[in-house]
């Protein structure tokens, strides 16, 4: 089970590095046989830059088995020495142990090269390369697979293609076996037979024909057992083969007439052309009924064309023929000629092929399998018939044929015959799957490439980083960015921390760094209408220094984020948005500049990481910051709750510019201060002095959590993409007088439904009892189904010394408040029970916010 894909996945980090390398080149060639050679040389003989995949170790394909004699009446040996010897000089690009697994848009192939897995492991060079070509022409000479058929209990070791038991003898001198039983329905298997009789394992042939080629003296010459009509109908044997039954294929009566004994069966049903990749594509094939495969007739516009038994020819001379044709054509159609149909299917056999698709005896239930990777047998794809699984889609999903690592290279086409026996169709009216990438399994690794552990993706840090860790800091992933989390003193874990952190910012004053909220310079005569269509309250009469929170929707009505954007001067304004969506926000705001508003005189630049900023909230923070900027006059009538006031900050250095809005996440009076990103180091540390002298700390985002979850305000947990304006509480903010983004769609009758989940505020009933994020809210004494919402965001409040939270409930506060209701968390096993009570707990009016 674990080859068929079903093992247990490790858990430990990959120790092994990967490469991704881009290339480009006239031509791609997949395939290092007579074919791809050919055409290699005649690309190469027009001046074209061309490159060779092979996913082999050597070059040669179906030559290295040496069952080839002649290519062109030059023995095969010579004819590939020379091939490869005279391109070794013309630039070339021969890559081995490299597989193309997927073929896509715009001439683009993935590839995979296995650098050292053949190797000792080396430090300096990974384990494999992704490879992603871009070639003006690809040309496909990837060969043929040989088909077994399927026969009794054809799933002991021993029992193998007749291909194979060729190769381990040609290539690495090695006898699959003593005895062996060959069954075939072409003429393919006799030089096989040959080769074998040749090294002295005792070999029979078993030719379900009636009618036998030539060959087949030839091998009885060679001292090959030759018997026609016949063919293996059970492998017998345990752990391995000790014989072979044979019979009269079709002939009921003479089943099972005979046993021969040997260790080895090797079968040949027919080749299936390999068009995994132009299948990626799209393209269909159609079925050959003389060669008993699919081919392919046309690759349409594709920049793509077949050559040799990829193409259904099975001629080694018409296989070089056709891919010099093809190199020649790759060079016309680069300038400008349109591309050469492809080659009509042939063969050189002597004898035509006859179907051969399964051998079974209907007197004994014997399994015949086609895919031996999963265990899929004959009887299986009948089974799925009887069930009604007729579609070959359904079929290859109910019996997982053609799933396993192989993907259906081998035994699909015998599914197919299969099932298209059972419905009493044809193969062609039955039809064949889809193949997709990759055509090998590809490791995940390889697709990373670097892009693993801190490589996964930019690691960001605010401008005042070096200051945060001077302080201790703790420092946790937010998006792309590390911001601050907690400053731990001696013996504090992260709640205790926290916990310090909110009184300190409750009773005296604090500073969170808050660089990492998105930041956009809007700019033009119409800056203000464009903000007036992107959010849904009204922005065009915002004034000079004056700020405003902004509510930004989809086209489908659903809250795609919120912030504040500051008015600088009549045409300028600074527009801030959440740290995760600023790229998207971005994003956003272009698309509809160039697409739907060309018209509009708009510039909008992204300057996140031009400013670095601070809010400091509390009590205090008037005094800090006046004391921190002398020229900015922070009394409410000066600088009133949404103003926006530009001036100086002193520091140890000398005075630095900065602006500053008077808003408020925390619900205490609270200043964002901003400053170019050079300066902020300087003013992180000229205002925690400050802060620290009044009492103060800086916090972190714990502690900020803790807040806003007091106050109230929402976040990305709650702007998760599933909620309107109205479920936050925020439907009052939409304008009911302009036109907006989002407008139209948010009046569907699903998203103003009464008995929406909206925003509440959940408290515990039993004192200190801690509910979790995530938790299904149902009404008491329930547990079953979807429930009433679910909780968002919690906070362990030292103001309300206890576990708070926010959450979604069906109805709202117009329905279930004062009410208790369960918090159920089943992953936990854990069930609390929470009244919902209003989602600002703390300050509900604003007093401190605006006082």
């Amino acid at each position: 089970r674990k080859a068929a894909g079903m093992g247990r996945a490790s858990d430990q980090p990959d120790p092994d590095s990967y490469e991704i390398v881009h290339d480009h080149c006239d031509v791609l060639i997949v395939g290092s046989g007579p074919a791809g050679l050919a055409a290699a040389e005649a690309a190469t003989a027009k001046g074209l830059d061309v490159i060779v995949a092979e996913q082999d170790f050597e070059l040669g394909g179906s030559l290295l088995t040496g069952l080839t004699q002649t290519v062109g009446g030059v023995p095969a040996a010579d004819w590939l020495n020379a091939r490869l010897g005279a391109m070794a000089s013309t630039g070339v690009r021969y890559w081995p142990r490299t597989t193309a697994f997927g073929l896509y848009d715009h001439g683009t192939v993935g590839l995979l090269e296995r650098v050292t897995d053949h190797a000792a492991a080396t430090r300096d060079l990974p384990r494999e390369r992704f490879r992603i070509v871009r070639a003006a022409r690809i040309i496909l000479a990837t060969g043929a697979i040989e088909r077994p058929f399927a026969y009794g209990d054809n799933d002991r070791p021993g029992c193998m293609l007749a291909s194979a038991a060729a190769t381990y003898v040609t290539r690495f001198a090695v006898a699959p076996g003593k005895k062996i039983v060959l069954g075939t329905n072409n003429d393919s298997t006799y030089p096989v037979a040959e080769t074998l009789a040749g090294v002295g394992i005792e070999t029979t042939l078993l030719d379900v024909r009636e009618e036998l080629p030539e060959a087949a003296e030839r091998a009885r010459a060679a001292g090959v057992t030759v018997k026609a009509r016949a063919v293996p109908l059970h492998a017998l044997g345990g752990s391995g083969v000790t014989g072979a039954e044979i019979g009269r294929h079709r002939e009921r009566k003479d089943l099972a007439e005979d046993r021969v004994d040997c260790d080895v069966i090797g079968v040949s049903g027919g080749w299936t052309p390999v068009m995994n990749l132009i299948s990626h594509k799209g393209i269909r094939p159609t079925w050959q009924e003389d060669l008993a495969c699919f081919t392919v007739e046309d690759t349409g516009i594709e920049p793509v064309t077949l050559a040799g038994s990829a193409a259904g020819q099975f001629s080694t001379d018409a296989v070089v023929d056709a891919g010099t044709k093809a190199g020649e054509d790759a060079a016309k159609v680069l300038k400008g000629a349109k591309p050469a149909p492809l080659p009509k299917p042939s063969t050189d056999w002597e004898r035509p092929l006859e179907p051969l698709w399964e051998v079974r005896d209907p007197g004994r239930k014997l399994k015949c399998f086609i895919d031996p990777q999963h265990d899929v047998t004959a009887d299986d794809v009948r089974l799925a018939h009887r069930e009604g699984f007729v579609s070959v889609e359904h079929m290859k999903r109910y019996t997982t044929l053609g799933m396993a690592t192989d993907q259906g290279k081998m035994g699909n086409v015998i599914g197919l015959a299969l099932m298209a026996e059972a419905t009493g169709s044809t193969i062609p009216e039955t039809g064949t799957t889809v193949f997709r990438p990759p055509y090998t399994p590809v490791s995940i690794g390889a697709l990373a490439g670097d892009e693993r552990g801190h490589h996964w993706r930019p690691t960001r840090h605010t401008p005042m980083r070096a200051e945060h860790e001077a302080r201790g800091c703790v420092f946790t992933d937010a998006g792309f960015w590390k911001r601050s989390w907690y400053y731990p003193q001696r013996g504090e874990g992260l709640a205790a921390a926290a916990r310090r952190e909110t009184i300190a910012v409750r009773n005296h004053v604090g500073m969170v760094d808050v660089s990492t909220l998105g930041k956009i310079m809007v700019q033009g005569p119409d800056a203000s209408e464009f903000l007036n269509r992107i959010y849904s309250n009204p922005f065009a009469k915002l004034a000079v220094g004056k700020a405003r929170y902004g509510l930004m929707l989809r086209d489908d009505g659903i809250v795609f984020d919120d912030g504040t954007t500051w008015r600088l001067t009549e045409t300028d304004f600074f527009m801030t948005t959440t740290t995760a969506n600023a790229g998207g926000v971005m994003l956003h705001m272009a698309n509809l500049l160039q697409t739907r508003w060309p018209e509009l005189r708009v510039h909008i630049t992204s300057v996140s990481d031009h400013w670095g900023g601070v809010a400091v909230a509390g009590p205090k923070a008037r005094k800090v910051l006046q004391g921190a900027c002398p020229d900015i006059d922070f009394a409410d009538a000066a600088f009133p709750f949404m103003g926006v006031r530009q001036g100086h900050l002193s520091t140890d250095e000398g005075n630095i510019p900065v602006m500053s809005a008077r808003l408020s996440f925390s619900g205490e009076q609270a200043w964002e201060v901003i400053c170019p990103a050079d300066y902020a180091p300087a003013m992180f540390r000229a205002l925690a002095t400050r802060i620290e002298e009044a009492g103060g700390t800086p916090y972190g985002l714990e502690a900020m959590d803790c807040l806003r979850v007091e106050k109230g305000h929402v976040t990305g947990r709650e702007l998760n993409g599933q909620t309107t304006a109205a479920d936050m509480g925020l439907g009052g903010m939409a304008s009911k007088k302009k036109d907006y983004i989002g407008k139209v769609l948010a009046a569907r009758p699903e998203l103003v439904r009464e008995d929406r989940p909206t925003l509440v505020g959940l408290l515990p009933v039993a004192p200190n009892a801690r509910f979790k994020a995530g938790s299904i809210l149902f009404p008491k004494g329930e547990s079953e189904g979807h429930g009433l919402g679910h909780v968002s965001s919690i906070a362990d409040s030292p103001t309300l010394g206890s576990w708070i939270g926010l959450g979604f409930v069906k109805g709202g506060l117009a329905e279930w408040e004062g009410k208790v209701i369960t918090a159920e968390n089943p992953v936990d096993d854990q069930s609390v029970e929470v009244r919902v009570v209003s989602a600002h707990f703390f300050d509900a009016k604003g007093d401190r916010m605006h006082g």
